[in-house]
């Protein structure tokens, strides 16, 4: 296997022999395997839609398939195949799907290669070896292709699977776009070719940010039209005494649907991870056994996962290998699998329920402590115009965006020593689970307004996004003009689409970190150094007297 999409790569280049993330050969020669069939069903569908026939079955399952393959989401081979196998069948689909359109349009199809010849198999070791030749090949053409060349394909390919967790979630809370789904085919098609250019590679690297940019609007909107626009909530980071469940991931509609199966049976939900700003949507957080936020980031839940008291549920990716300790009491669903885990496919969550009444949860409350979540998109751009005149009055001296995914890698420790040293009259937005850094310090207000604005998961990049565009359309200049600077910390592939985002929209003097990506070479970083300022993080005084002047 090789591997190199994660920031934690082996050796700062890439997994060999088994990922740092825990995923074996098998894993990650059938997760090829499952975006080589993504391909030859987009390669289809792009021809189909030409001729005004699309299938959102087929759509769907792009997205599905490409969401699974992201880091830290599906570590089991038979579900894999499970999904290989459906894809096969939908390759045929949407053959005929073009086929039919063209009877329809009086032409020939055209004959299609590559990926859309592939034909699949039944049993799991077939599967397996067909999984490691398209691996190979792979291999083979990022050698023809050059570093440069391969590195920006795998960039692309990469921001795709972030952009599709984004769809994903959206789609699952029935909001979809046509626009959005035709893209993803044309990407995957393009990513199909044998020898694309350096221009075209770079182009189509910024259309893939702008790609993710509606992907995330999308799910603002899903999530706000299901549970309200997020209001600044404090989120008790104490236990309470009684029966417990934690849900971990990301999906707002699993968690719906665990606080109502749960209501009444005296259990109390603790959200951990990225399910942090569930806390602050106005239909979640109606439910009063919601009862706090448990513990930190991903990265931590080996340990974390051992002391709770009780049942947990993953919802998307961020899961690693379960201890033995808690194996019995972990339980994952939708797209995320662990094999051996318990997976719940039908959303019916009583073996959850079951495990949490079966065990004896915390025994007394925990002094009260809270943070602060909510500052969603509606929330900031509520606020901009005390921020604006704090600004002119001179109370607000710059505003850091410090936030992105957070990991175990040594480094990290930088965000945290960069936070704490933000000057008193600046302040800081953070989202994603990199905030667990520094979000239970006291960043203290200026005028009322919080030093820290938790603005929430890492696609609510979209919410900060917003309030940069519509402050520098109130000051009358552009987003680099303003006093705003942005260091990122980078993980997966979500964070990988956030960036192609920012650099679609021209933002300028990024800090990235804690390591560049293995798949920039050279002289693809010299590019987005000149034409973006891109840079990696120094250290937290050389970055701070950098941007600040003093």
């Amino acid at each position: 296997m090789f591997c190199y999409q994660c920031e934690q790569r082996a050796k700062g280049t890439g997994c060999t022999v088994a990922g740092v993330c825990g995923k074996d050969e098998n894993t990650a020669v059938l997760q090829d395997l499952l975006i080589h069939v993504a391909k030859g069903i987009s390669m289809y569908s792009k021809k189909a839609r030409e001729l005004g026939a699309r299938d959102e079955e087929i759509d769907q399952f792009v997205i599905e398939a490409l969401f699974t393959t992201v880091t830290n989401v599906n570590f089991d081979p038979s579900r894999l195949a499970g999904l290989i196998r459906k894809g096969a069948n939908l390759k045929d689909k949407a053959k005929k799907l073009y086929e039919d359109a063209c009877i329809e349009a009086g032409k020939t199809p055209e004959p299609l290669k590559g990926p859309a010849e592939w034909t699949g198999e039944e049993e799991l070791p077939k599967i397996i070896e067909q999984g490691k030749a398209i691996t190979e090949e792979w291999r083979r053409l990022a050698e023809a292709l050059g570093d440069d060349r391969s590195g920006l394909r795998d960039l692309i390919l990469f921001g795709l699977k972030g952009a599709a967790a984004y769809v994903d979630h959206a789609q699952i809370l029935g909001v979809k776009h046509e626009k959005v789904y035709a893209d993803f085919h044309e990407v995957l098609d393009f990513l199909a070719l044998s020898d694309p250019s350096m221009d075209v590679l770079l182009k189509t690297a910024l259309s893939t940010g702008e790609l993710n940019i509606r992907a995330m609007a999308l799910l603002d909107k899903a999530n706000t039209d299901a549970y309200g626009d997020p209001t600044p909530t404090p989120v008790r980071i104490a236990s309470r005494a009684g029966k417990a469940i934690l849900i971990s991931g990301h999906d707002l509609k699993d968690l719906e649907e665990l606080l109502k199966q749960t209501e009444g049976k005296g259990i109390n939900v603790y959200t951990h991870g990225e399910m942090l700003p569930a806390h602050g949507y106005p239909e979640l957080k109606k439910y009063k056994h919601l009862a706090g936020n448990y513990g930190s980031a991903w990265q931590n839940q080996r340990g974390e996962f051992e002391k709770f008291p009780g049942a947990i549920l993953m919802t998307t990716n961020c899961i690693q290998k379960p201890k033995d300790s808690y194996k019995d009491r972990i339980f994952t669903t939708g797209l995320v699998a662990w094999p051996g885990a318990h997976h719940i496919a039908d959303k019916d969550f009583t073996p959850v329920i079951e495990a949490a009444l079966a065990r004896e949860g915390f025994p007394e409350d925990e002094p009260e402590k809270t943070i602060l979540v909510g500052f969603g998109r509606a929330s900031l751009l509520g606020a901009q115009d005390k921020v604006l005149d704090l600004v002119k009055e001179g109370k607000i001296r710059h505003v850091f965006l410090i936030g992105g995914c957070d990991g175990a890698r040594s480094g990290r420790n930088y965000y945290t020593e960069l936070a704490k040293a933000v000057p008193d009259d600046c302040i800081i937005l953070t989202l994603a689970c990199g905030k667990y850094r520094f979000n239970k310090l006291d960043f203290g207000e200026i005028d009322g307004i919080p030093r820290l604005l938790d603005v929430g998961q890492c696609n609510d990049a979209f919410s900060a996004v917003q309030l940069a565009v519509s402050l520098a359309e109130k000051l009358g200049t552009d987003v680099n003009s303003l006093p705003l600077s942005l260091i990122l910390s980078w993980y997966e592939q979500k964070a990988v689409a956030i960036l192609l985002s920012l650099l679609h929209l021209g933002i300028k003097n990024i800090r990235l970190g804690p390591t560049l990506p293995a798949f920039i070479s050279p002289q693809v970083l010299e590019v987005l150094v000149e034409k973006f300022g891109i840079m990696p993080i120094a250290t937290p005084e050389e970055d701070l007297k950098s941007i600040l002047g003093a």
